[in-house]
């Protein structure tokens, strides 16, 4: 893809960059733009993990501060003694099931905390771009007998579960303050990660360690459920484009290009790590189970001049498995502790 800037930031503040998106896109900033400094704002909840970026400890362009995105008063301070141009907003509860076991938790975050983020960022007076990055859930579901369907930014959102409902209220609070006061912000969609460094609760890390300890995998109810895969590092390299070249108050769908239903991506899991379908443990679905997601991302190509070029399997799916089979250092610990 083609390289230009427009303006070039020159710090970021980078909301939940200890947990696994933000981590990958702490690092890849780092390395694609030497210009640019990134301070790194985390409450490290129980998703947030600083051995994610062990490596940047001593880089003098990356800052780490503990805090939570509620916290105004400690927003405003950093944004303000760093300087800040530009923010990007990972920060949130993202685990659907938690969400069903307590929805509180994820209002509290995902709603307060980004009008938190959203009214500092105005105040400061210096910072020029927002990017709220949200996900393609807020969107519902479409049916598994209409494969010519896809999300694209003018679909309806329709959210079917707490933690996508509190998402996609965050992003129209996001939205509005473009409308309200003429803030640059740009709201991004994302369909499913996979790649280094994700929380091993999250279906690739969990299947692929499960397996690693000789244990079955879960398979939730007829594994017809689909979802389009999106390689991290393809994620973080459209939000730098997002960033870097957006238009204020759009939204821009990111996917990989890459369905699959879960009886496909357990299998091919099953082949990457060497076992057989004998490790399949089905079980009962998850309440309200959106069957099917897909994005149509042609809006950011022709605009931005991005498509995903690391999230085809199963090459990508296979480079997965082999990063959690050299570190399990990283996830053996977090498997271990109760959360």
């Amino acid at each position: 893809m083609a390289e230009h800037h427009v303006d070039p930031v020159r710090c970021i503040l980078v909301t939940g960059g200890a947990g696994f998106i933000g981590s990958n896109f702490v690092r890849f900033a780092l390395q694609r733009r030497a210009h640019v400094k990134i301070v790194n704002y985390d409450a490290l909840t129980y998703a947030g993990n600083l051995a994610n970026l062990r490596d940047l400890a001593e880089d003098p362009r990356y800052t780490f501060i503990h805090g939570d995105i509620r916290d105004r008063a400690l927003v405003e301070k950093s944004l303000r003694e760093h300087r800040c141009d530009a923010v990007v907003h990972f920060a949130a509860e993202s685990h659907v099931d938690r969400s069903i076991a307590d929805s509180g938790p994820f209002v509290s975050t995902n709603v307060q905390g980004t009008q938190v983020m959203l009214d500092a960022s105005r105040h400061a007076g210096h910072v020029d771009r927002f990017v709220h990055v949200g996900t393609d859930e807020v969107y519902g579901e479409l049916p598994l007998d209409r494969p010519d369907l896809k999300f694209t930014e003018d679909t309806p959102i329709a959210p079917s579960s707490p933690y996508s409902a509190s998402k996609a209220a965050s992003d129209l609070l996001a939205l509005a303050y473009h409308h309200t006061f003429g803030m640059n912000v740009m709201v991004t969609r994302c369909s499913n990660n996979f790649g280094p460094y994700q929380y091993p609760e999250k279906v690739i890390p969990l299947f692929v360690t499960n397996l690693f300890e000789g244990k079955k995998v879960p398979l939730y109810g007829d594994g017809r459920n689909v979802r389009d895969w999106l390689h991290v590092i393809d994620h973080c390299e459209a939000l730098l484009a997002v960033l870097e070249r957006g238009t204020a108050g759009e939204v821009y769908n990111i996917g990989g290009n890459n369905e699959r239903n879960n009886n496909e991506l357990t299998r091919m899991i099953l082949q990457c790590t060497g076992h057989g379908e004998e490790m399949i443990q089905p079980v009962p679905d998850r309440l309200g189970h959106d069957r099917r997601y897909a994005i149509d991302a042609t809006k950011i190509k022709r605009e931005l001049g991005w498509q995903p070029t690391r999230s085809a399997w199963p090459e990508a799916l296979q480079e997965t498995v082999d990063w959690y089979r050299g570190h399990d250092a990283w996830w053996r610990p977090l498997r271990d502790r109760k959360s």
